[in-house]
């Protein structure tokens, strides 16, 4: 087991189609997760990630509240890694900004040929952009090794 440096953190997030899992906070206090699409902002030393969400949604209605996440990316295949980010969240409901993101989020998860399509169907109204800014970050790479 070894744990990952700045730039193999970045690298892993930002490697294929890995689905990452956001944790919110519900009024509660229960958490809430759910499998999310992302796309990486920045540098390796300084980087945010973007996220669509609905407005109206558990996670949406959560970070509105409490803009406390985590997130967690994983591979599940041997010889296993994963990444762990807490941060904060800032919600953006800029519809440009929500479909410029949508866009670059769908040509990343179904491929160029449908970026656009991807973007128009979550670039719409009620939906919101998320921006994580990572407080703390921890990878740990070959977990089986």
């Amino acid at each position: 087991m070894a744990e990952m440096t700045e730039e193999e953190i970045y690298d892993f997030l930002d490697a294929g189609t890995r689905t990452g899992h956001l944790a919110t906070v519900r009024a509660d206090g229960r958490p809430h997760t759910k499998p999310i699409w992302y796309v990486l902002d920045g540098i390796p030393e300084a980087f945010t990630l973007l996220l669509n969400t609905g407005a109206d949604t558990v996670a949406g209605r959560n970070l509105a509240r409490d803009n406390r996440v985590s997130i967690s990316v994983d591979e599940p295949e041997p010889p296993f890694s994963f990444v762990i980010i807490e941060g904060t969240a800032e919600l953006i409901d800029d519809l440009d900004a929500v479909r410029e993101a949508a866009t670059e989020i769908g040509g990343r998860y179904m491929g160029a040929d449908r970026a656009e399509e991807f973007g128009k169907r979550n670039g719409v109204p009620g939906e919101l952009l998320v921006r994580i800014t990572p407080s703390k970050v921890i990878g740990m790479s070959d977990l089986a090794d």
